[in-house]
């Protein structure tokens, strides 16, 4: 195996955010006492959502209008008498306390470790993601974990994974491999910095854009063997 550097995404690569978010979602409403119309809710919730965080890899906004924004639009929209910074605070405080691991993400941490140095690369919320990977029981795997809040830019930008690689103890284009589901962030971020990415795609989607994965696999148990043969 050539790679010695892992660069891992944290949410829906190690992490299941889909249901962690679905749950900490519901909770946040109870908390608010607002009665849970669940799925029309959380669906609009959800692309309002990915429209922010879409605004903020570009530049558009910062991260501290888009954790309250989403909920102010959110309740906006269903007439949801609710404070928005409120919501915030409590999905926030919620989301560390609902972690789910995807399938294969410890077996895949404990191989990589044994080959080299684990590092995260998330666009998520520091204290949030630090606390998630505590709960996760995959901290001891891992060797630095970079946000773009500390870094002040977001994957894809290359900035962030000079950032990234500058924690590492060791760096070396040629050995360093991101591993993450979003073709926009992880993918096309490894296309601008130079180097090698395994793009985890669980539900076999169509690749129409302009990243371009070194690897690909649909399953996190089969990524050891992949690198195994590089």
């Amino acid at each position: 195996m050539k790679y010695r550097l892992f660069l891992l995404d944290l949410d829906d690569t190690l992490l299941d955010f889909r249901a962690s978010e679905r749950l900490s979602f519901k909770r946040m409403l109870a908390s608010l006492g607002v009665p849970d119309t669940a799925d029309a809710v959380f669906a609009d919730y959800q692309g309002i959502n990915r429209g922010l965080w879409t605004a903020l890899e570009q530049g558009e906004i910062s991260k501290d209008v888009l954790k309250v924004e989403r909920f102010r639009r959110l309740f906006a929209l269903h007439g949801i008498d609710a404070d928005p910074r409120r919501a915030s605070d409590s999905y926030l405080d919620w989301l560390p306390q609902t972690v789910v691991l995807i399938e294969g993400a410890r077996a895949l941490c404990d191989a990589l470790a044994a080959q080299g140095e684990i590092g995260i690369i998330t666009n998520g919320i520091e204290q949030v993601q630090s606390r998630r990977i505590a709960v996760s029981g995959l901290a001891d795997r891992i060797s630095f974990v970079a946000t773009s809040e500390a870094c002040g830019h977001a994957k894809p930008d290359e900035r962030f994974f000079a950032f990234s690689t500058a924690m590492a103890r060791r760096f070396v284009k040629s050995q360093t491999v991101i591993i993450g589901d979003r073709l926009e962030a992880d993918v096309l971020g490894a296309n601008r910095y130079g180097i090698d990415s395994c793009w985890f795609n669980p539900a076999r989607l169509p690749n129409d854009g302009s990243a371009t994965p070194t690897l690909e696999v649909h399953a996190l148990r089969d990524i050891p063997s992949r690198f195994a043969a590089c």
